[in-house]
């Protein structure tokens, strides 16, 4: 089985608490969204979405300016 093109990445501290990929887009948005929710309120947490195919962070919580 082969990793998916979006990769969801939960960190604390600066380091990977939890990592996951996807196939779609519209499924690793969801994922995010989620793991923001469990996640989010950890010291120092940070979530973002990447595509893997291209380098591009999608998204990622909290907002960097």
């Amino acid at each position: 089985m082969t990793a998916g093109r979006y990769r969801v990445t939960v960190t604390t501290g600066g380091q990977p608490l939890i990592q996951g990929w996807w196939g779609s887009e519209v499924i690793a948005r969801r994922k995010f969204t989620a793991w923001v929710g469990e996640h989010g309120d950890r010291p120092g947490a940070h979530v973002t979405l990447v595509d893997e195919e291209t380098g591009e962070t999608l998204t990622e919580w909290p907002e960097r300016p």
